[in-house]
């Protein structure tokens, strides 16, 4: 029984500062610092020009010749994830340099080494993840107005012109929309502690609310982001070494391991926002194809450990899909079924991007190229380094099962 679980929670449920989750803005950073301090003002200096760099030829040179720095001055949450991001930048653009033909199988210690010293503290992977472009990679051009797409810029670019705005961007503004959604689940919790169905429903039907919002807000990425660019340029750039042929291997880190590692690369599957909504809801993947459970829980490894702790603590708390089971009322399943729909509504359209962004370019690339990369393995490979529209299928109709389809 669902009350069952309740009981050890003595009292009302909340969400702990603990969990860094912000009212407003969920797991996004609120105002992430753009600065570091002089000392790593190299960092910054390469970081905001790596395009530039990358275009004329100097970036390798650029990067070798930096001194490795302690990263004992980088003191506080903010200062951490804003070095984070830098690193992660200039690793990405070091390793990929110009794409595909001149790939670098090694980082240099001189970044390797306090990278992974700050990845540790952080309980982050040394490689860009989500929670860098995108949750701590952006500003407001006013910062007395509005959190919409033209009021904001993000902290540092990838080649590839205004793409990786316009994709980090949007990701941002989506996961804006979803976090709304967030302070209705400590509302929905105490409801069932509570057995108050009344409360319960309109708080359910507040989180399909912000679904619906994030979808809407999702169709952004057309007007921002260019599908040949995306795949052509950007892509190779978000890629990470593992699943990945072109680092079969993985990288190496010089000065700190003796064997490369593999680390995946950027994925919307390491946002906590939309593996928050599967718990929730008691949609669970590994009933699904067992890979794509296994990558899932992988991805949660690259989130900041706040975020993770807060997705087991959801998992241990009162059964939303018992609860409506086991009250037997039509309007309460009509009410989760709503929220379902929603959440596979969103999925659905992601699929529709991938294949605009992903497979379409990549079948016209081969067929103009006649390349000798596997076409499917072109067409299908996320950032991530999953066979992406299998995975993506897979999740959405795992979700799509957990219909009650009553009411």
């Amino acid at each position: 029984m669902a009350q069952d679980k309740v009981s050890p929670m003595e009292g009302s449920w909340k969400i702990d500062k603990e969990f860094h989750i912000d009212e407003d803005m969920g797991f996004i950073l609120p105002n992430p610092l753009e600065d570091l301090p002089d000392k790593y003002a190299d960092w910054i200096s390469i970081a905001k020009i790596l395009p530039d760099l990358i275009e004329n030829g100097t970036l390798r040179a650029q990067v070798e010749k930096l001194p490795q720095l302690s990263i004992d001055d980088l003191q506080g949450h903010k200062l951490q994830r804003l070095a984070h991001l830098v690193l992660g930048y200039i690793t990405m653009a070091y390793v990929w340099y110009r794409g595909k033909e001149d790939v670098s199988k090694v980082l240099p210690s001189n970044i390797a080494v306090p990278y992974c010293k700050l990845s540790e503290k952080l309980g982050l992977p040394p490689i860009l993840v989500y929670a860098d472009c995108v949750l701590a990679n952006w500003k407001k051009k006013d910062p007395n107005g509005p959190m919409i797409y033209e009021n904001m810029d993000i902290l540092f670019s990838l080649p590839g012109g205004d793409c990786s705005k316009g994709f980090f961007l949007v990701s941002l503004l989506v996961e804006m929309a979803a976090a709304s959604a967030i302070k209705e689940i400590p509302i929905i919790f105490n409801a069932i502690q509570h057995q108050d169905q009344v409360t319960f429903k309109k708080a359910l039907g507040e989180i399909t609310s912000c679904l619906n919002k994030a979808h809407e807000v999702f169709q952004q990425v057309h007007k921002h982001v260019d599908p040949n660019l995306f795949f052509s340029v950007l892509r190779i750039y978000l890629s990470g070494w593992k699943g990945n042929s072109l680092l079969k291997d993985g990288l190496l880190y010089e000065g700190v391991w003796d064997t490369p590692r593999q680390f995946s690369g950027g994925s919307a599957a390491q946002s906590s926002i939309f593996q928050c909504f599967d718990v929730l809801l008691g949609i669970q993947q590994s009933t699904g194809e067992e890979y794509a459970a296994e990558f899932l829980q992988d991805m949660r490894t690259y989130m900041p450990p706040a975020h993770k702790a807060f997705l087991e603590s959801l998992e241990k708390g009162p059964s939303v899909r018992e609860f409506v089971l086991s009250n037997g009322d039509t309007s309460l399943k009509s009410v989760y079924d709503e929220c379902v729909k929603a959440l596979v509504s969103l999925r659905n359209y992601h699929l529709q991007v991938v294949t605009k962004y992903i497979v379409i370019p990549a079948r016209q690339q081969n067929k103009d190229n006649q390349t000798s990369e596997d076409p499917s393995e072109a067409e299908n490979r996320g950032t991530g380094g999953t066979n992406v529209m299998t995975f993506l299928k897979t999740v959405r109709n795992t979700t799509e099962k957990y219909l009650m389809k009553e009411g």
